[in-house]
């Protein structure tokens, strides 16, 4: 016992100490006051917005912070685009250590740069850091960050209604090792890439295949985390839809058939009850969901602003058997779908066991409400109302 003793004491010494050398490390936080700005020597020319397309031109410069675990959290930088190096045995290629955000940037009537709600961005991001043991950071740091990189670029955000510049906020693990474990080194960027209105001409209406052969998040698993790994097994079950004539897949979970999202945006259906009231649904956030910034805004606005004698805005588990039913009886007034990139997408039809759904579309190419709650965004959006503090101007 005694020579067991001797063994341990002393390991267990160097594992405190090596604790707490390590918290010391560690505790670097995210400082943007430490920023470094290296501008490009070689501009790119603009394009002009008849020709944006999303996600394929980015802006002269990206924001770059490099964390190792010896040492938290590095200098922020700011320099031209470039590509990235990493070595083949990256992490973040084989065990998919990665999470992303997407935001955007306007600019109003007054050529300020606006962002919308960064600060959820922020905590969203840092739970999906935090659910894939990738590090954490103060959300206020980068969103200054992010300011200057909006401030340096900000010849590239497009003028006009509907125009914008997307930003993506990623980290990714960076250890070089092929074994599975805890990455004691990660790397946060953000690049940017002008982007024009979702929909080029008014609203275009999307039709759905209510998808049960496949499954998008269940619980317990990170659906309601924005990690890259959730992504790419959605492409195959749209290629499948797309065979069969509808652009997106209305995510279907259990033997019950319970709706949850509709392609990568959170889902949304309005119900007239037989009392001439109606309810704007949608999913609870029980693990599954993503916790949408777009979402979380239609919720809180529409609750503040429908009236009340009128409108029940739920959060509430629903089938797709209750979207057939209520749809026989006349009771199904519209259905969207909510996101950052389109804010809301009207749909039109849902196809379910060979046959279709049709759902109204009383303003024509949307739903009455749809079309009010992508007026009301927008307002904000672009600084034309205020509303707490929604938009935040880049200095």
């Amino acid at each position: 016992m005694h020579s067991l003793r001797r063994i341990i004491s002393p390991l267990r010494s160097l594992t405190n100490t090596h604790f707490h050398r390590n918290i010391t490390k560690m505790s670097a936080p995210l400082d943007a006051s430490k920023l470094v700005i290296t501008k490009t020597t070689t501009p790119k020319e603009k394009l002009p917005n008849d020709q944006l397309v999303f996600g394929k031109t980015f802006t002269d410069h990206m924001l770059e912070i490099e964390w190792t675990a010896e040492t938290g959290w590095g200098i922020p930088k700011i320099s031209a685009y470039h590509k990235l190096s990493l070595d083949p045995s990256t992490i973040v290629f084989h065990y998919a250590f990665e999470l992303f955000e997407g935001m955007k940037a306007y600019r109003d009537a007054d050529n300020n740069i606006r962002t919308f709600r960064g600060d959820k961005n922020m905590d969203r991001m840092n739970k999906s850091a935090d659910r894939i043991a990738l590090p954490t950071f103060d959300g206020e740091e980068l969103l200054k960050l992010i300011d200057q990189l909006l401030l340096i670029d900000q010849s590239f955000v497009p003028q006009g209604a509907g125009y914008s510049l997307y930003l993506r906020p990623t980290m990714i693990g960076t250890t070089e090792s092929l074994g599975v474990g805890t990455p004691d080194k990660a790397l946060l960027y953000v690049i940017a890439s002008p982007v024009g209105p979702y929909y080029g001409t008014g609203f275009k209406p999307v039709s759905l295949e209510a998808t049960d052969y496949a499954v998008r998040a269940w619980p317990g698993g990170v659906g309601n985390r924005k990690l890259g790994a959730n992504y790419a097994p959605c492409v195959k079950p749209q290629l499948e839809a797309a065979k069969r004539g509808y652009q997106q897949n209305l995510w279907l979970f259990g033997d019950e058939g319970y709706i949850t999202e509709v392609g990568t945006m959170n889902a949304f259906f309005v119900f007239k009850n037989p009392d001439g009231t109606k309810e704007l649904a949608t999913a609870p956030l029980d693990g599954t969901i993503l916790e949408g910034v777009t979402r979380d805004s239609i919720l809180e606005l529409t609750r503040e602003r429908l009236p009340k004698d009128e409108w029940t805005v739920s959060e509430r588990k629903f089938t797709i058997n209750e979207v057939v039913e209520r749809a026989a009886k006349g009771e199904l007034v519209e259905a969207f779908g909510a996101g950052t990139a389109a804010v809301v997408s009207p749909i039109k039809n849902i196809g379910w066991k060979g046959e279709d759904i049709a759902i109204p579309l009383a303003a024509g190419d949307s739903g009455e409400l749809t079309k009010q709650i992508a007026e009301w965004i927008r307002k904000l959006q672009y600084g034309e109302e205020t509303y707490k503090n929604w938009s935040r101007v880049a200095k």
